[in-house]
């Protein structure tokens, strides 16, 4: 199937990694500054891509806490709430975006974007 033909999974359930920098809203224990912060999520998309174990990765790097799984539901689709998932709407834009963009098994990345992925950069592994 060619990129034209991708369709967005109406749910689907990803793992991340949060690489976030002193400053940040929410991240007060962050002390790395935003050069080294992107320079780590850099490093840690490559380790994963070549097929270092994921949730160690997690359980190591993130900012936020471990396991770092969310289940989404996407724009115009009911989150099914039994199973805590979210919505895509409700979540940061780039996250939302990244995870909807990917195939299962496969790792992607946000960049740091004060609007749209203000917490810093997230690393993506869709699971389901």
């Amino acid at each position: 199937m060619g990129p034209a033909e991708f369709q967005e999974p109406e749910h689907l359930t990803v793992q991340h990694i949060l690489i976030s920098f002193q400053g940040v809203p929410r991240m007060s224990e962050v002390t790395r500054t935003q050069e080294k912060a992107q320079e780590l999520a850099k490093e840690i998309l490559k380790r994963a891509q070549e097929g270092e174990d994921f949730d160690a990765l997690v359980k190591e790097y993130t900012d936020d806490q471990h396991p770092g799984i969310y289940k989404m539901s996407n724009i115009g689709v009911t989150p099914d709430d039994a199973s805590g998932e979210f919505s895509r709407a409700g979540m940061v834009k780039a996250f939302g975006d990244v995870s909807f963009s990917l195939a299962v098994g496969e790792i992607g990345m946000t960049k740091f974007n004060s609007e749209a992925s203000p917490f810093g950069w997230h690393i993506i592994k869709r699971i389901e």
